[in-house]
Parts: structure tokens; C-alpha cells; sequence
């Protein structure tokens, strides 16, 4: 035998030699399955073509191969539509951002960081192969101005040259994201570069297209026009504008302002200060202000405080006139100095190898009020008048316990970004002292908080509130008191196909008691109450109690890079009118039940777009209660579980 042979014959028995495998074909794949005694699992997964009403891949599939035509319509599907299909990140969505993945690199001394920032249009995190293609994303990226690497590095934790702090690189993440200017963020160890003492971060970012403007008109002559950047140069700065013209009515009936603006710069710089001037002008009424604030934005932090000042110019009325006769408005000027600051605590932690979350923080607050011109009317036009524009200082000071955890999670407010979700326990007590020089009042204040979240069972926030003032005179007695309550839940993600929904679920109570004669709830439309209510006549309330109930659908349906969502509702709001507060359940509650649709764009600044039409059995003025409306408001909002400055109870 020759050598070759010898060879050959060694291959072969070398091959035979393997491990036994699976047979990578299946004779009985070359013929169709017997659909009556096959295995389920040998059986293809198809949908019974005679019950589905509506074949969602069907109509993509035309869709896409009209898209490939050469004519002007397929050019315009193919520009409008985006038919890649989005691959979801799985990894970490149901991780606690306080997780311990990076446990073994603290304390290790960041030698580099690098920091890429993506444009706004065709980029993914989840997928490094995507780039922008169509027309619209290549110009939209073309006429937009990518986040400096400098601002980024001011919302990070951690510095090059300095030891690498526990839960610094998870925090970073989910501060890059707290910004308007930030759509989705990663921040993560280069493991291939990283030694025992040192380590190499890559920070990865996509950018929101922050420009917005916008005219709502209102006749030939009168419009509303806005013009905002929340990522002005790239460096973070936000400017807001907006400009009224064409006003002919005034809300009291005298002759109006034809004009009215209103405006905001504001400037972030490290260690998370940001300084802010605002300024307005309206029919009657200016103002402006100036301010340098410092949040507990990070459990992390230690100190926290704010400065404001602000002017407030009107001209108010203190009596309807009689009927033919003008108005008269008297001159009230004042400033506002509030400042406060707050310091946070960290506890012993007994365990080593973790640190305590909970915090205990203290803060105090002054508000002062300078009157520099107060109403001086006709005594025999108001009698009965008494005045209480008086210079006021008010002392506040709260100490606290607080826990906060965060999660991450998907279609919740967005559109398949990353999300935070914020969890714990907060317990506050809050006193104060009002030096006026009418009566002088103490104020009390405790409230409660707590959250969980699970990828399993959902979300659940329930909080409440309790406050009110005590006279300090002979009587001792208590007034404007508040109790307030919210509850707040949401399911998990529940999929159909490419389609995922959620149910939520939210109530909100405000019930006053020993409140002052003539003080009145905000009404129950939109965001307290009922969304869309336009009521026939003013509702007048001193207490309130709200039901709300959703469920969002999200389609896999693009337009433009707006991504669409399917909406059903049902709200209740019971109402009490006892003048000086009460229970609010002595009347039947007022309802509304509707379908919508929801467009949002993740990719631009550009606030969500709700288009709804609702059905209110009483209280408007449409006759058969039908109504449609367009609103901006949030399914839930979250609250965070870090004290701010001491307050009262916002009775609104």
C-alpha cells in the first residue's frame, strides 16, 4: 500500500472514531408531515389561515416588496416604512441597576476612558451593525450637533487617575439616561484591557434630536409659536421660547396685551449644579427669576441645596366690578428669596462586602417673601377687605429615611428604550414655622412611600401624605390641612406576537380639611382627573378622588420613525364641594371611557403626540358626550425616592 493509501486509510479511521452526533438531516423533513398523526413538534408553527382575521406578516411582506419598485410610490413606502425587524436586548433588563456584575473592579484605579456618541437617527446600542440608510435619517443626522464628549464626562461618577467606587459605572448609566439629551446609554468595562489594579471604561451613547419648534394657530392673525433646544451646541444647555401674538380677549374682559412670552436658559456645569434664568410676560402680570440648584441625584451624594430669586410684578382684582362698570386693578409687586440645603447620611453597613443603601437626610429651607407694592382699595368700595400682603419669612426642616433601588425594563412610557424604574422606602417628617405678622402659624407634615418591582408580578408605588398648620394664638386651632394619597401599579409585558401590552393602573386622592373659605381644587381634567374632560361649567371642588385605568398597546408599526401604540381607558373622579373640605364620595363620580392611539418619535425631543376620543355620561356640553382631543399625558409618572427641599402639601 502506497503512502497515500496509508494516509487516506488513517482519515478514515480517525473519522469513524468520533463521538456519535445527531443526524443533521431528518429523511422525514423531504415530505410534508401527516397533519393527523404527527408529532406537535414535527409540525410547522402556522396560523389556521381560516381564523386569523388580520395576518400582520402578510401585509409587511407586501409592503416591503412594493418598497422594492422602482416607481415613485415604492420610493415612498420605502422611505416612510422601516421594515427591520429590532432586535431586543435581553441581558440585564430584569437586573437591579444596584447590581454586583462590576463588584470585582471596584476600587481599581480608571486609567482610560472612552467615550463614543452616536447620532440621533439609524444607530442602535443593541445592535452595532445598524446605520442610518434612508433619506430622512441621513439628513436628520446631517442637520443635528452630537453631544460633546465634555458633558458626558460631567454626568459621570468616575475620573481617569481615581479609584473606581462601588455602584459608580451603573449610576453613571442611568444619570447619562436621566438626561434630555440622551436617549439610551451603556457603560461598561473593557475587560480585554484590564489588569489587576486598573481599568479601561467604554462609554456608549445615542443622542436625542433636541430641537424643537412648533406653531399652533389660532386665527389669521394670532398663533403660538415655540422654539426650544434641549442640547444646545451639544453641551447640554436647554432653551425654551415661546411667543403669543394676536390676542384680542382678556380672561377679565379689559383691554388685552397683544402679545405674551415666555423663557428659560439653563446651564449645567460639573458636579451636577445647574443655573437656570427664566423670564415671562403676560397680560397683567411679570415676572422673572434666577437660580442654582444641586439635587440628591445619586444615593451616592452628600450635600444637596438650592438658591432661587425671583420678582413677580401684577396687576390683580380683588372684587368682580358691577355689571357695566371696568375693572379695578391694584398694583402688587414682591420678591421671593428660597434657598434651602440638605445633607445626607450614609449608615453603618455590617456586611463587608456591601454597603447599607438606606440614608438618613436632614434639610432645612427659608423662603422669604419682600412686599414692595401691595393693593390699597376704596374702603367703601370693600369693607370687609382685610390685608394680609404682609412680608413673610417661613422656616421649614425635614429629616428623613430613605432606600433607593433601580431597575430597568421596556415599554413602559417608550418605545423599546432602556427605562429606569425606581423603587424603595421613604419615611419623612416635616416641620415649619410661618412668621407673619397676622398670626403667626406652626405646620406638621409626615408622609410614607414604598415600591417594588418584579419582571414577574409588576409595579406597585403606594404613598401618602398628611400636613396642616396650627395657629399660634389663643385658640390653637388647625387649618388648611391636607391629606393626600397615590397608588400606582402596572403588569409585566405581555406579548402577542410581535405586539406587547401592559395594563395599568393608577388612584389619587386629595381631601382637605379646615381649609379656608374661598381655597378650590384645580378641577378633574387631564392629569388630576379625567383626561379629556372639558366640563360645560366650572366644577368646583375642595376634595377629590381619582381612578384611572389604561392599557397600552405597542405595535411593531413605524412611520417616519414614529412608532405607534393602540390605547383604551376608563377614569373616575369623585368630587366634594363642603366648603372648607370633607369626604369627596357624597355624589355620584364623574366617568370617562375611550380608544386612542399614541405616536412617539425616541429619537427627537419632541413630546408624545395622543390622539383619543373619549365618552363622558355627564358633565360636558356636547350632547350625545362624545368628544376627540389631542393630550400629552404621561400613562404614570414615577416618583423618585430621594428627598428634595422641605415643602408643604400642594394643595392644587
Amino acid at each position: 500500500m502506497s503512502f497515500r493509501g496509508c494516509f487516506l486509510l488513517m482519515l478514515l479511521l480517525a473519522w469513524g472514531a468520533r463521538p456519535a452526533r445527531a443526524q443533521t438531516f431528518d429523511p422525514r423533513m423531504a415530505v410534508p408531515p401527516d397533519s393527523l398523526h404527527a408529532n406537535q413538534e414535527i409540525l410547522p408553527h402556522r396560523p389556521d389561515s381560516l381564523r386569523q382575521r388580520f395576518d400582520e406578516q402578510r401585509v409587511i411582506t407586501r409592503l416591503q416588496a412594493y418598497s422594492r419598485r422602482k416607481t415613485i410610490a415604492g420610493r415612498a413606502v420605502s422611505a416612510l416604512f422601516n421594515f427591520t425587524r429590532r432586535q431586543e436586548e435581553q441581558a440585564g433588563l430584569d437586573a437591579v441597576l444596584l447590581d454586583r456584575q462590576f463588584d470585582r473592579h471596584n476600587f481599581k484605579i480608571v486609567r482610560r476612558i472612552n467615550i463614543r456618541t452616536l447620532d440621533a437617527f439609524g444607530y442602535s446600542l443593541t445592535d452595532s451593525t445598524r446605520q442610518p440608510r434612508s433619506f430622512w435619517e441621513k439628513s436628520g443626522n446631517a442637520l443635528h450637533l452630537k453631544t460633546a464628549r465634555s458633558r458626558i464626562r460631567q454626568v459621570l461618577l468616575f475620573r481617569p487617575g481615581q479609584p473606581l467606587e462601588p455602584q459608580a459605572l451603573t449610576e453613571s448609566e442611568r444619570l447619562l439616561r436621566q438626561t434630555p439629551e440622551i436617549l439610551d446609554a451603556r457603560v461598561l468595562v473593557n475587560e480585554a484591557t484590564t489588569t489587576r489594579d486598573s481599568v479601561d471604561i467604554v462609554v456608549l451613547t445615542t443622542d436625542v434630536f433636541s430641537v424643537t419648534a412648533g406653531v399652533e394657530v389660532g386665527s389669521a392673525t394670532s398663533a403660538l409659536v415655540t422654539l426650544g433646544d434641549q442640547n444646545f451646541l451639544g453641551q447640554g444647555h436647554q432653551v425654551e421660547n415661546a411667543y403669543r401674538y394676536g390676542i384680542v380677549h382678556a380672561p377679565d374682559g379689559g383691554t388685552p396685551q397683544t402679545w405674551s412670552y415666555e423663557g428659560s436658559y439653563t446651564a449645567p456645569f460639573r458636579n451636577f449644579l445647574y443655573a437656570q434664568g427664566r423670564y415671562r410676560n403676560d397680560y397683567n402680570y411679570r415676572s422673572g427669576g434666577v437660580s442654582l440648584q444641586r439635587d440628591f441625584y445619586s444615593p451616592s451624594v452628600r450635600y444637596a441645596g438650592a438658591i432661587n430669586l425671583n420678582s413677580y410684578s401684577q396687576n390683580i382684582v380683588l372684587a368682580p366690578p358691577t355689571p357695566g362698570e371696568p375693572y379695578d386693578y391694584y398694583p402688587l409687586h414682591y420678591n421671593i428669596q428660597d434657598a434651602w440645603v440638605g445633607r445626607s447620611l450614609r449608615l453603618r453597613s455590617y456586611d463587608l462586602g456591601y454597603e447599607n443603601p438606606g440614608r438618613v437626610i436632614v434639610s432645612a429651607r427659608v423662603i422669604r417673601t419682600d412686599y414692595s407694592a401691595i393693593p390699597h382699595p376704596d374702603a367703601s368700595k370693600l369693607p370687609d377687605y382685610h390685608n394680609e400682603y404682609n412680608d413673610d419669612v417661613v422656616l421649614l426642616g425635614t429629616v428623613g429615611y430613605s432606600v433607593r433601588r433601580y431597575y430597568k425594563d421596556r415599554y413602559l412610557f417608550g418605545f423599546g428604550r432602556t427605562e429606569d424604574i425606581p423603587t424603595g422606602t421613604l419615611i419623612s417628617f416635616t416641620a415649619g414655622y410661618d412668621m407673619n405678622s397676622v398670626v403667626p402659624r406652626r405646620y406638621a407634615d409626615i408622609r410614607f412611600a414604598a415600591a417594588g418591582f418584579s419582571t414577574r408580578t409588576g409595579y406597585l408605588y403606594g404613598a401618602l401624605d398628611l400636613g396642616a398648620y396650627q395657629k399660634l394664638n389663643t385658640e390653637r386651632d388647625w387649618e388648611q390641612g391636607l391629606l393626600s394619597s397615590e397608588l400606582t401599579t402596572f403588569t409585566k409585558l405581555y406579548h402577542f406576537g410581535n405586539w406587547q401590552y401592559r395594563h395599568f393602573f393608577s388612584s389619587k386622592a386629595t381631601i382637605g380639611f379646615d381649609r379656608r373659605p374661598g381655597e378650590l381644587l384645580q378641577g378633574i381634567t387631564d392629569n388630576r382627573g379625567l383626561r379629556g374632560f372639558s366640563p360645560a361649567a366650572p366644577i368646583l371642588a375642595t376634595s377629590r378622588f381619582v381612578l384611572n385605568y389604561e392599557t397600552t398597546l405597542f405595535t411593531p408599526l413605524s412611520l417616519l420613525g414614529f412608532r405607534l401604540a393602540g390605547i383604551a381607558f376608563a377614569d373616575a373622579a369623585w368630587v366634594g364641594d363642603q366648603p372648607r373640605g370633607g369626604t369627596p364620595f357624597q355624589d355620584a363620580p364623574y366617568t370617562g371611557f375611550g380608544l386612542g392611539v399614541r405616536f412617539r418619535n425616541e429619537f427627537t425631543a419632541l413630546r408624545t403626540f395622543q390622539l383619543l376620543i373619549g365618552y363622558y355620561p355627564r358633565g360636558i356640553s356636547a350632547p350625545n358626550g362624545l368628544r376627540m382631543f389631542e393630550t400629552s399625558r404621561e400613562t404614570v409618572t414615577f416618583t423618585d425616592f430621594g428627598l428634595g427641599a422641605p415643602g408643604t402639601g400642594q394643595y392644587q
